[in-house]
This record gives C-alpha cells, structure tokens and sequence, in this order.
C-alpha cells in the first residue's frame, strides 16, 4: 500500500532521482493507467497523484471564467490567459493547481510568482496552465458533486476535460505505487512528491483523509540569526548559503528550533550585538508575507537541513527547510557554493 511506502521517508528519499520520458506538454495530457477489469477507470481504491511546484487555485470554466486563490483571492487577471482557455470549457469548478512552464518544458515556482497582480507578459518564456485534480461542480446551476466518491468524480472530470484547451488539463493519476513514484523528480524537480487520496467524498481541509508525501534532500548551511519570537517554541533560525564569490545569502528560515536543538545551538551561536535586522518576506514565505525580523549571529554555525528541493530557486528554498543536526564537523568555508 501506498500509506506503507509513505512512511518509510529513508528508504525513498535516497533512491535515485527520476525524470519523465516526455515533455511537459504530454505529461499533462495523459490521462490515469490503462483501465483493468478491476479498476475500469483506471485507479484503485486510493488514487495517487502528482505533488506539484505550483499555487493550489479553483478554477470555474464557462462564459463567465475565473481563477481563484485557496484563499478565495481574485487571480483572473494576472490568470487571464489562463481564465480565456476556461471559457472554451463547459461551465464547471475545479480544484488544482496552477504551473508556470518553460519553452523548455521545465517547471518554475519563482516564474509563476512574477505572474502576481501582473498578467501574461510577451516573450516571458513561459505559460501557465491549470492542472486539475478534482472536479467540485458542474453546470450553471453548479451542482455540487463533493458528496460523490473520488473515483465518480475523477472520470467526470477526465470527460469534462477531454478535447479542453491544452493550458487546462487533468493531473496523471495512477493506482501503483511504482507508476507514481516514477514521476517525482521530473520537469526540473516540480513533481515535489505523491498524493494519495482515498476513493471518498470530498471533504474540506483535512476531512478528505488525503496523505501527502515529498521527496526530501539532505545539503547544509550557516545560521546567520535567529527569528525573535514571544514563544521560544517558536523562534527559528535563518540560513544562508555561499554564492559563487563566497559570499552568504540568505536561502530560507527554518522551522521552529526543537528544544532540545535549540538548546544546543544557544551555546555555540554568538549575537553580533543587540539590534534586529530584517528580511524580505519572500525568504521565509511566499510573495506578500510579512518581513522576517531576527537577532543576526556570528555567521559560523554550520548545520545539517532537510529540504524538498535539491538547490533554491531564485535563491531560496519554497518551504521552510527543517534542521536535523549541528554539523560539528564543518565551517561555513567549506560549503558549496548554491545553484544559482
């Protein structure tokens, strides 16, 4: 079972990385595994699907189109292109993700951020396209169909969108664990990981019993500071990686210290004075989150982390990355410089 190979996150964390033998272009367009006589549409009881580089946005197709935010924010116009491809769709909501693709078929969650509040813009080198996962309503009235079974909904939804623009399409889905897990890794790393969602009605939040897994990778950095927070539980600390002259860059904040770690690290990190500093939002979060304010430190505390990207991307990690263990054995002279 899928659950099974979920939890065991040291065995397939070091297993190669993969790539999908075909352009992103297709890897959009192809529906669910061959039908059995078992499973006719093609999954089993739980359906897993693709962990996405993107933003999670519901999308309503039809005359009157719009992209919506998870948090019920407007994007339609910095969508628009996007919300023109809805409108050659019959009138419906789904739930997915939105994806900024490269003329070269590679998947970028800094170029899909450079989207906000700004539309399509000539000659950017990339689309976005909507990749749908589930199917909440159709037809004008909007009947809503989350009290139907998964399965129900995913051969509507593969109805819906058959023959549909290629910028909306379904997300792959598979009934093996092997079938899924070939596809992390690939279009540059923005298949993040699994998901896989039992074959119920749709629920909201964490009703639906979904589990979530992410390949995760190992590298180090230096504690620059430390987030200031009211609860010590939640203080964090801010990590940095060379460039390629040497020099520190912030590349993310950590999650909130353990204590026992956090106890550790209090006797090695040395305040360089006692005034606060801050960081840009988008280090610790995404575009819009507040500034980052934290106590900067001797720059000279290595530590190990554990990240879902194998480099940061326009010079930071997505989500926050999680520290293992201080990496006594190391300085920050002898890191590598990060990926530009």
């Amino acid at each position: 079972m899928c659950h099974e190979r979920c939890r065991q996150k040291d065995e397939i964390r070091t297993s190669p990385r993969t790539r999908l033998p075909r352009p992103a272009s297709q890897v959009f367009r192809r529906g669910p595994d061959p039908p059995s006589a078992d499973h006719p549409t093609g999954v089993s009881e739980t359906c897993l699907s693709l962990e996405k580089d993107g933003w999670r946005a519901l999308l309503r197709t039809g005359p009157t189109a719009r992209v919506f935010s998870r948090h019920g924010a407007d994007l339609t116009r910095a969508m628009s292109d996007v919300a023109q491809s809805a409108e050659q769709v019959p009138e419906a909501v789904l739930d997915g993700e939105l994806l900024a693709v490269t003329t070269d078929g590679r998947v970028s969650f800094g170029l899909l951020q450079s989207r906000a509040g700004k539309g399509p813009k000539p000659g950017s080198g990339f689309t976005v396209v909507f990749v749908a996962f589930d199917l909440l309503a159709t037809g004008r009235d909007g009947r809503d169909l989350r009290s139907l079974p998964y399965l129900d909904r995913r051969r509507r939804l593969l109805d819906l969108l058959d023959g549909a623009p290629t910028g909306i399409q379904p997300t792959p889905a598979s009934g093996t664990d092997a079938g899924a897990l070939a596809w992390v890794g690939a279009l540059g790393g923005a298949i993040e990981g699994v998901v896989a969602k039992p074959t119920n009605p749709y629920l909201p939040r964490y009703g639906s019993g979904w589990t979530k897994w992410r390949r995760r990778h190992t590298t180090e950095a230096v504690i620059t500071g430390i987030t200031a927070a009211a609860n010590p539980n939640q203080q964090a600390a801010v990590l940095a990686k060379p460039d390629t002259t040497g020099q520190l860059r912030p590349v993310g904040v950590s999650l909130p210290l353990e204590p026992a770690l956090r106890s550790h690290l209090a006797s090695l990190l040395e305040p360089v004075g006692d005034q606060l500093a801050e960081l840009p939002g988008t280090v610790g979060g995404l575009p819009g989150s507040p500034p980052v304010t934290y106590l900067p430190v001797v720059p000279q505390v290595v530590v190990e982390i554990l990240t879902d990207q194998d480099h940061p991307e326009f010079g930071r990690y997505r989500h926050r990355p999680r520290i293992v263990r201080h990496g006594a054995d190391l300085t920050p002279d002898l890191l590598a410089p990060a990926a530009p």
